[in-house]
Parts: C-alpha cells; structure tokens; sequence
C-alpha cells in the first residue's frame, strides 16, 4: 500500500486503452482525445479487435504516440484482456473507440485516486452525443452524486447495485484489475463490461464522480444502445456474467444467481427463443443445488408479477385521463 500511495503522490502513469473494432470513422478522435489529456504522463494502448476496415492503417499512423495491439476478433473482454497485459500504469481508463475523453478526464480522475486512498475504482457520468458529437437530450441511467460508494454487504448478499456506466467511464487502480483480468472471454457475447464493473466493486470502495467526463456517441452500429433486439443481447450478456462470475468467484454466487435470472428474465421479453441463450440457462441450471433453483424462481416470480402490476397501473392510469376529456 505504501507503495502505491508513493506512486500516486509521484505523478502516477496512467494507461488508457482504447478497444476497437471497424470504428475507422471515430477512431481518430477517439485517439487525439486521449493525446491531447491536461494530464500528460500517460501511455496509449490501442486494442484492434480484428478490425476489416482502415483502422489498423489508422493506428499505425501514430507511430510510437500509442502502443498498438493487433488481435483476431474476440469481443470486449478480450480487448480488456490485452490491453491490461501490455499496460505498465498504477491507473487504467478504459475508452471504447466511437468515445471521447474530455481533456481534463484523467487529471480528475488522478485527483480522485490521489484524495481517497481506499478506493479501488472510479466511475463517472457520461454526455450522450449522436455520431457528430452534437448533445442529445437523452439519458441513460443516473445523475452521480459525487462521493466514495461501498456496494460490497450488496453484491455479497446476492442484491444488484445501483447503475454504473459503461466502458468509458470506468477507470481502476491497478491492483483492483489485477484481482479480476484476465477474465472469461466468448465472441458469443462481443461487447460487455458487466464483469468488469461487476467485481470491481463486490471487491473494494470506489468513487461515483458526478462530472460527464466523456462523451458517449449513440450511432447507428453502437454495439449495445438503443438496438432493436436490446433484450436479447442484454440476456445473452447477463448469462455469461453470471457464468462467470460463479465460476470465478464462488464467494459472490447468490449474486450470479440474481443476474442469472435477471438474465432469464430479459431472455424471455426478447420472445426470440434463442438457442444460445437456452443453451446458457440448461448448462447453468445443472451446476446449481435444488435450494438454488428455488430461489431463481422466485426472483423470477417477483419480476413477473412487478411488471404486471406495472402494466395494470398504466393502463388504470391511461382509462383515468380519458375519462377526464
């Protein structure tokens, strides 16, 4: 520890990775915005997910600006895999290539870890950009109020935490990561962050920052946002999740059970009867005790039920406002 705090009080490297995949169009920007941190003693590593477009010539245009990592195809957790591997920083900041960081991100964020030395992790708000970056009034999620957040008693007793950003807002210590990558990896899920964020913070205090510290674009490819089949990708991620975690960490297994059926629950609102997905839930349901079973289904009862209740007080709600014209 006294270590690390030295570290940290030294000017602290901090590797920012940069995960892509066919994003050739935002690339560049997504590149230049971590370059161009108030915070200048940082490394660059640019995961290529086995991009078939021009990213790759792309890459190497920076020449030795960035450290480049050329892979075949393996989805997210493979690129947060290979970027920790090359990285050297006592910080990391992950960055998803149709992002941007804000020039004062990393600054903040070494202010963050420097001023609360027990925290693990830090996460942040994000501004919903479209494709040219121009603010969209949307929001997804929650306003932060800034301030240090133990979730640990929550993931142990098997309850999901209140919600946390995605990819490119999350930023760790390096000894956090090192407790949780290399992580399970499947191309049947290519982009999610839910391990990540999941055991980041059943494992240490973090810090919610309520400052947007990145823009998020949502555009027409965006791999999990406003997509038609939302639910199925959303079970698909959840169900590996929660594979993982079982598998992984034993001691958070009430809490792989409720993604588990929170899994099955967005498998069934998909109505799409997926094969991988069933696959998922038999394989998964053979691993675990009667006791178990038991309780997966009543979480499921509870879902179904809340959202009936739901459906039946819009529709009262909706009867009592025609009634009044």
């Amino acid at each position: 520890m006294d270590n690390q705090l030295h570290n940290l009080e030294s000017n602290p490297l901090v590797s920012i990775v940069i995960g892509n995949y066919n994003y050739e169009r935002f690339l560049n920007e997504a590149i230049d915005s971590a370059l161009n941190q108030t915070y200048q003693n940082i490394e660059i590593i640019v995961v290529d997910d086995g991009s078939k477009d021009k990213s790759r010539g792309i890459i190497a245009s920076y020449g030795d600006r960035l450290i480049p990592i050329l892979k075949e195809n393996g989805g997210q957790p493979s690129n947060y895999n290979a970027g920790f591997a090359a990285s050297r920083g006592d910080l990391i900041c992950f960055l998803d290539s149709d992002d941007i960081f804000l020039p004062n991100k990393v600054a903040d964020i070494v202010r963050i870890f420097e001023s609360n030395e027990e925290v693990g992790w830090c996460f942040h708000s994000l501004q919903l950009v479209d494709a040219k970056c121009n603010p969209l009034e949307l929001k997804i999620g929650t306003d932060y109020i800034s301030g240090v957040c133990d979730f640990r008693n929550r993931i142990k007793a098997g309850k999901i935490p209140p919600y946390l950003p995605p990819s490119s807002a999350l930023c760790f210590r390096r000894s956090l990561l090192e407790k949780i990558l290399p992580m399970p990896t499947t191309k049947l899920t290519p982009g999610s962050d839910h391990y990540v964020k999941f055991m980041a913070v059943a494992l240490t205090k973090g810090f919610l920052l309520g400052s947007n510290l990145t823009l998020q674009r949502i555009h027409d490819s965006n791999m999990g946002t406003l997509r038609s089949d939302v639910q199925r990708v959303r079970a698909r991620e959840y169900l590996f999740t929660s594979k993982w975690i079982r598998a992984e960490f034993p001691q958070f297994k009430k809490f792989a059970n409720k993604l588990f059926a929170v899994g099955i629950m967005f498998n069934n609102n998909a109505h799409n009867n997926d094969f991988e997905n069933h696959q998922l839930i038999q394989n998964y349901l053979k691993t675990i005790s009667m006791v178990e079973k038991i309780n997966i289904n009543t979480i499921l009862m509870y879902y179904f039920l809340r959202s009936r209740i739901e459906l039946m007080l819009k529709k009262a709600k909706k009867t009592l406002e025609l009634s009044k014209v």
